[in-house]
């Protein structure tokens, strides 16, 4: 079992896998479980093997699984990279001058001759912690430090064994399954009034608390933080009025998180099991 993804994903919740696994032994062995927000697919992975009797749906809206096809590729870049700065640059120190040059050839080369480049991977190997950019221009415009990975990434072929993998919008995916005896949905989506720039889409305040009303009637373990707009959640629940307040009796676990040296929140997971 991973106990982390495999590749650097925004938001994998890593931190709570222990508290996860004891939420699953809550459900029967072949619970159908529905992530309708995929990500890296951690939750999905450790579903599965925590209860290799249940159907686990990873809904790979962001497309992860293209990231670990080219896990091969990527270390091969990274590599040239880490020997671009070897010797000339202290680890976590800004990568300046011709050396900076250097590093944004190499890149623009495997865009342009292999065709494909994993930005999110490299960014956390060449830019400040928790930062991610998608492009080499909006990487141009970022500091670059040699935070680059001292080994290869290893290659996981096993990690999405078991499941059965979709790529489709949530309601959609949620609208096929609400219906599915004792079915659990794993809801971690972008979180409210924190950076979703990476993440295959874009999302207004209504989109965050549309999300609230596949929990209404059914078992599920929801991801948030306290970064949430509390009186705007208020305000759309007093428009609708027939959800009621979804958490009621849930349980919370909670756990502080820090995403640079002056930067943290509060990560939440709550769950619930609705009687059978």
């Amino acid at each position: 079992m991973y106990k982390s993804a495999p590749l650097p994903f925004v938001g994998q919740k890593r931190m709570f896998v222990k508290e996860f696994i004891k939420v699953l032994s809550q459900f029967p062995a072949d619970t159908v479980f529905v992530d309708l927000f995929g990500g890296s697919g951690l939750l999905s992975h450790i579903a599965k093997r925590t209860k290799p009797e249940s159907t686990v749906v990873y809904n790979d809206f962001d497309n992860y699984r293209c990231r670990l096809q080219h896990i091969p590729q990527t270390n091969r870049l990274i590599a040239d990279l880490r020997d671009i700065v070897a010797d000339k640059v202290p680890r976590n120190k800004p990568i300046t001058g011709e050396l900076r040059k250097r590093i944004f050839a190499r890149i623009e080369q495997e865009e342009r001759v292999v065709g494909y480049v994993d930005f999110i991977t490299l960014s956390s190997s060449i830019m400040f912690s928790m930062k991610y950019k998608l492009s080499v221009p909006e990487m141009r415009k970022e500091t670059l430090y040699n935070s680059i990975r001292k080994s290869d990434y290893p290659t996981c072929p096993d990690y999405l064994d078991g499941l059965e993998i979709t790529s489709c919008d949530y309601k959609e995916l949620f609208n096929q399954h609400k219906d599915t005896p004792s079915v659990v949905f794993l809801v971690d989506p972008p979180y409210l009034s924190t950076e979703v720039g990476t993440y295959n889409m874009y999302w207004k305040m209504a989109d965050y608390l549309d999300v609230l009303n596949v929990l209404a009637g059914h078992s599920f373990v929801y991801f948030t933080s306290n970064k949430s707009s509390i009186l705007e959640l208020c305000e759309w629940l007093g428009r609708n009025r027939s959800l009621g307040n979804p958490f009621e009796n849930a349980v919370k676990v909670e756990f502080n998180a820090h995403m640079n040296y002056n930067a943290s929140y509060t990560d939440m997971m709550l769950f619930k099991k609705e009687a059978v």
